[in-house]
């Protein structure tokens, strides 16, 4: 298998709004994050991923850009953002953008000029459609409750809009919009950035026809029916051709709706289009089918099926990213571990554990390594994310399909706003996130869980974290390894092998609160510990794991 930097990276996503403020205003900033790079270098990352930093009307936390070559006025100034870039590249951290280009901000001098007339020379740099029968023209459905129609009663049209009303998507189809977006991109990577994270990517080419797709619970197709469109992976060569081979770049597509044969084209090995993508079918493991509103536990062997699925799949033909946490999912410790004070610490470490062991390109969430929780949010009023205020709206008040006390327990375990309340650097006020009122509510257990706590304390999670990296650093095997999965029908054990050459690891993941016993393959009863988070032990042919517990071993 080829060694390239970007498999053997960890890369930490920042969420700006929510990471350190760095005056006053409340809000996570650009001079922040530049204040914290020693703390991101102790962790021992090497790529940053930066959630969107670009100017915009913030309908969607910075996800609708009105200008994509100027900084949000809450973040900064460009002065700031390339203080950021060579503080970062001074600590040996690269950084990737987050590309949003599947749709632009309504506000967005090109949407501006596309709404005026039927003849505008940027009209076709949107999605414009004439309605049908006095309706929308097809029965697509916005990721963000309603309609992907919004209607303009100037020209009589409606204009698609796959998320927010307030983000038009952008007509790939269009060669000038291609060109427009690879110059912007250009200009970035002249700038010295290290490569994009690209927003939604698996969306930009629609079927030309935009036909109508199966109805969900909302009474409206999903969001993702356009995904992997006709000519999706033209216009990932043609960006390649023209911008991602100007500089040695990591890239990742966030690929909603991906299949793994798709994924294999997207990601694949030649490099022709993307290093990696975002698949999102372990993120539905815990939905009750298309509705993600639910308190419903997940099945650990439809988990385990899932990413053994990708693991294989991808095996010496594309490369897989690893994660549990993002910005748009709540945190991994309340929903695949045990956020209670008993089992907080070790569910954490499991959970790292088995993710980072297996083969692929692991994302660390900020916040992760200190193993924050879900929050315990008490009224709607408490959230600032559209897709949460929307469902309540919607499957409350309007459709009442669930009651605001069901609604509420879901968007406490669902929400995306779980991952967006401050970072919690220690004990003082707010958390030490900001010495002003924070944009959101911060999560009331910082007391305990906080930063500074966890570098005081040497059996902390932040140091399980830098262990884990740290091991992959030093280990082809954890990179370039393959992986099989042990005891595919167990409902508590999550176990695999990774393999190169002659060496060969077991890990052992316990998912439960409970002692399971499990039997030890006989190859590994001589093994050496890697890293536990337990106190070890000598390996016996039959092991009773403690609740949540984790060990990788190598024979």
């Amino acid at each position: 298998m080829e060694k390239k930097w970007w498999k053997e990276s960890i890369v930490y996503q920042i969420y700006p709004r929510s990471f350190k403020d760095s005056n006053g205003d409340g809000i996570g900033d650009l001079n922040g994050i530049t204040e914290k790079m020693d703390y991101l270098q102790k962790l021992g990352i090497n790529v940053l991923w930066l959630s969107p930093v670009y100017q915009s009307p913030n309908d969607d936390n910075g996800y609708d850009i009105s200008n994509y070559q100027a900084i949000m006025d809450e973040f900064g100034t460009m002065e700031d953002f390339d203080r950021m870039l060579t503080a970062a590249h001074e600590h040996g951290i690269k950084l990737v953008m987050d590309l949003v280009v599947n749709h632009t901000s309504d506000e967005h001098p090109w949407f501006i000029e596309s709404q005026k007339s039927v003849d505008n020379p940027y009209r076709d740099y949107y999605i414009w459609r004439p309605g049908k029968d006095g309706k929308e023209p097809n029965n697509w459905g916005s990721c963000f409750s309603g309609p992907a129609w919004k209607y303009d009663e100037k020209t009589d049209m409606y204009y698609l809009h796959l998320f927010s009303k307030k983000q038009p998507d952008l007509n790939w189809d269009n060669p000038k919009v291609r060109q427009e977006v690879f110059d912007m991109m250009n200009w970035w990577l002249d700038k010295g950035v290290d490569g994009f994270r690209m927003d939604v990517i698996s969306l930009i080419s629609k079927k030309p026809d935009l036909p109508d797709g199966p109805v969900g619970i909302n009474g409206y197709a999903s969001f993702n029916e356009p995904a992997n469109g006709p000519h999706v992976h033209e216009y990932l060569q043609e960006m390649r051709e023209k911008v991602l081979n100007n500089a040695d770049t990591i890239t990742v597509g966030e690929c909603s709706g991906v299949t793994l044969e798709e994924a294999k084209k997207y990601a694949r090995s030649d490099e022709k289009e993307l290093n990696m993508v975002f698949q999102f079918e372990h993120m539905d493991v815990d939905a009750d089918g298309t509705n993600k509103w639910t308190d419903k536990k997940m099945d650990l062997r439809d988990l385990k099926e899932i990413l053994t699925k990708w693991q294989k799949g991808l095996e010496d033909i594309a490369w897989n990213s690893l994660f549990w946490e993002n910005h748009d999912q709540p945190r991994s410790v309340s929903r695949f571990g045990n956020d209670s004070r008993e089992y907080h610490d070790v569910s954490a470490k499991m959970l790292a554990t088995c993710l980072h062991m297996m083969q692929g390109t692991p994302y660390v969430y900020q916040g992760q390594e200190l193993g924050m929780t879900n929050v315990p949010f008490t009224s709607v009023e408490d959230f600032r994310d559209l897709d949460s205020i929307n469902a309540y709206h919607e499957l409350v008040e309007e459709q009442k399909v669930f009651t605001s006390e069901e609604m509420m327990g879901y968007l406490r375990y669902k929400s995306r706003d779980n991952a967006r309340t401050p970072f919690q650097w220690d004990d003082s006020e707010n958390a030490g996130f900001t010495t002003g009122t924070p944009w959101i509510m911060v999560n009331p257990n910082y007391k305990e869980i906080n930063a500074k706590a966890e570098l005081e304390n040497p059996d902390s999670i932040f140091y399980y974290y830098q262990k884990l990296i740290q091991l992959r650093k030093e280990k082809e095997i954890i990179v370039y390894g393959s992986y099989d999965l042990l005891l595919p029908d167990s409902k508590e054990i999550y176990a695999y092998t990774r393999t190169l050459g002659e060496e060969k690891l077991l890990v052992v993941c316990n998912f439960s609160e409970t002692e399971v016993e499990m039997e030890i393959p006989e190859e590994f009863r001589n093994a050496d510990y890697l890293i536990s988070n337990y106190e070890t032990r000598s390996l016996e042919k039959i092991m009773a794991l403690r609740p949540y517990e984790s060990f990788v071993v190598e024979k």
